[in-house]
């Protein structure tokens, strides 16, 4: 495993140059969800829930281990089935298949990073930029980089080690570079499934940097766990419990809220109790 994840370097040309600048692309899209709910016979997982994240608001996505999060995320991008509404931008989304919305610019991440660990991660990189392509001339050799992939290689401070193999990357590049296989997708909507999960203290700082970039020009929804990852850099946070939205609102306000209070410590909340999870214990 490489030892390369603390000098990480990011071009902003190449940022401005994949994302698009100062909102200039994308500043119309938005995650929208009405009434979305998922049942699995006669458990309701997801309970008509309302949600609404512009571009530009790095949103986290957060609550106890069967709130429901991940179900929600499944029904966005089509893994599993569910009704209500769920739109980017104008685009509905339920009811479409898994490959549909991802045609349509949604893309996620999840807890094990999915490259293709032989391949190197200018490999990886070009693979996932040429999705759109058949199977043949994917495999095919090219005489040039697509600039897109040159650009993600920069955003993601992976151009160091472009010829480097994905399976001997530290694990938080392996997150970065799966991070980069969406963007050279184009991808608009992002679902991060815990991005930080063991990662070192330096790897958590470049990937929230990563995220805030990436967050400004896309509509990026992070499912996290660690509580001191979240407070320093998340736009807004949405709490999850038992398939509903159970409160919105910034950091300060989520923290200050009885009933989130009494959902992560288990009793009713006392003046000047901030919620907090098993990680901060």
């Amino acid at each position: 495993m490489t030892d390369q994840t603390t000098a990480v370097e990011h071009d902003p040309g190449a940022t401005d140059a994949l994302l698009g600048p100062d909102s200039a692309r994308f500043r119309h899209d938005y995650l929208e969800a009405r009434g979305l709910r998922v049942a699995f016979g006669g458990f309701v997982a997801v309970r008509d829930v309302d949600l609404t994240v512009a571009q530009g608001d790095l949103r986290f996505l957060i609550g106890p281990n069967g709130a429901g999060k991940t179900t929600l995320i499944d029904a966005v991008t089509g893994l599993v089935p569910a009704t209500g509404s769920a739109r980017l931008g104008r685009t509905e989304l339920l009811g479409r298949g898994t490959h549909r919305i991802a045609r349509h610019g949604v893309g996620r991440t999840f807890q094990t990073a999915s490259v293709f660990e032989e391949l190197t991660v200018l490999q990886n990189l070009d693979i996932a930029a040429g999705a759109r392509r058949g199977p043949l001339t994917m495999l095919r050799r090219r005489g040039a980089v697509p600039e897109a992939v040159e650009q993600a290689l920069e955003v993601v401070g992976l151009a160091g080690l472009r010829d480097t193999p994905a399976g001997v990357l530290a694990h938080g590049q392996k997150q970065w570079l799966e991070i980069g296989m969406l963007l050279v997708q184009d991808a608009h909507l992002l679902f991060l499934d815990e991005p930080v999960a063991g990662m070192t203290q330096a790897e958590r700082e470049a990937t929230g940097d990563l995220l805030r970039r990436i967050g400004s020009q896309r509509v990026v929804v992070v499912v996290e766990h660690d509580m001191e990852f979240l407070r320093a850099f998340a736009d807004s946070v949405t709490v999850m419990h038992q398939g509903r939205v159970l409160a919105e609102g910034t950091v300060a306000e989520v923290q200050r809220d009885p009933a989130v209070v009494e959902v992560y410590l288990g009793a009713p909340a006392q003046p000047g109790t901030a919620a907090t999870t098993k990680e901060d214990a």
